[in-house]
């Protein structure tokens, strides 16, 4: 997962791992459960998760899908063939958190979210896993004149440090979003996250890179994978797409295939081997959950392979050399389309 000391090649044998969303599992529930079953608990989402062909791996939110005993939740993941990848912090718990969780104007909701967050990462290292997920959608603003800037940002870069410094050996991903719910998020883009993160300078953390965040905020996806891999590291890959407007959370592929291919070509190239996850709603459409995880599997497989191609010779790396689009555009099109 981190980023290779050398210059050397970064090897690429080994197998790729897929994570996925485990709330995308209650999608369709007549289909796997019996009639008027209820909400399926995340065991139950997990379970069902479990026979998607070639899925590894899952993550959790957190306290949502986390019980009394997440040593217990762990194993009974592990039980089901799956791998617990990781938490993502949910802050969701206490109404006063729609105004802030690390940058709440009242102090006590503040400490109430870093001692959740704190919790979450114990938990996390309970149930087998060394990350933690931040995505601090809360922590923004609304309106001109409604917050004190420079005391928003004192608050987020103290909470976030206070949180990686609880346990040096888990690794604290921040994953951007321009906003949702908040009108304008704290950490919106690439750039500020990474001086959030130079600032903080701490070394357990990191970035989770969202394609479909990524493109709402304007940005390039590649690109952003780049500048990471220069100041920080990535720590989890999100994929998914969309139409640039919003967080979508379409299937791998469905809007934006050549940027999605030059984002894998690039994180590959920079030494990301964690697994690939798919931030992608099923349940907003009713779509069957386990066809769609595997149909993302197949997508990035083949993409994959896509990558492999063109890095099978000098040409393409000559051609981006040169600024040459043409070139580097009819070497795509042939790994892609074959001709």
């Amino acid at each position: 997962m981190l980023r290779p000391d050398t210059g050397d090649p970064p090897v690429t044998s080994a197998p790729v791992r897929f994570a996925t969303r485990l709330n995308s599992f209650a999608s369709q529930p007549d289909a796997f459960w019996p009639k008027g079953h209820g909400k399926p608990s995340p065991l139950e989402m997990a379970a069902r998760a479990a026979t998607a062909r070639g899925l590894t791996d899952v993550d959790l939110n957190f306290p949502d899908h986390l019980g009394p005993d997440p040593r217990a939740t762990g194993h009974a993941i592990r039980d089901l063939g799956l791998t617990v990848n990781g938490l993502a912090m949910r802050y969701y718990s206490n109404p006063a958190f729609k105004i802030g969780a690390f940058t709440n104007p009242d102090p006590a909701v503040r400490r109430e979210a870093i001692d959740l967050t704190k919790r979450g990462i114990d938990a996390a290292r309970e149930a087998g896993c060394n990350l933690m997920t931040l995505w601090l959608g809360q922590d923004g603003f609304d309106y001109a004149f409604q917050a004190d800037y420079a005391k928003l940002w004192a608050d987020e870069i103290d909470g976030i440090r206070e949180v990686a410094l609880h346990d040096p050996d888990c690794l604290i991903s921040i994953e951007y979003k321009p906003n949702e719910p908040r009108s304008y998020s704290l950490l919106p883009d690439c750039a500020t996250t990474l001086l959030a993160l130079r600032e903080i300078d701490l070394p357990n953390l990191g970035v989770t890179l969202d394609f479909a965040h990524v493109l709402y905020a304007d940005e390039q996806p590649a690109f952003v994978a780049a500048l990471i891999g220069r100041h920080s590291r990535i720590l989890g890959l999100h994929l998914n797409d969309g139409y640039a407007k919003r967080d979508d959370g379409l299937m791998v592929g469905a809007v934006h295939p050549v940027q999605t291919i030059e984002l894998l070509r690039q994180v590959r190239k920079d030494g990301f081997h964690g697994p690939i996850y798919f931030d992608t709603f099923p349940d907003l459409t009713g779509l069957d959950p386990v066809a769609e995880c595997e149909a993302n599997i197949a997508t990035v497989t083949a993409m994959l392979g896509v990558v492999d191609t063109l890095e099978g010779d000098n040409a393409l790396s000559t051609a981006i050399a040169r600024q040459d689009a043409v070139a580097s555009q009819n070497l795509v099109r042939k790994a892609m389309l074959g001709r």
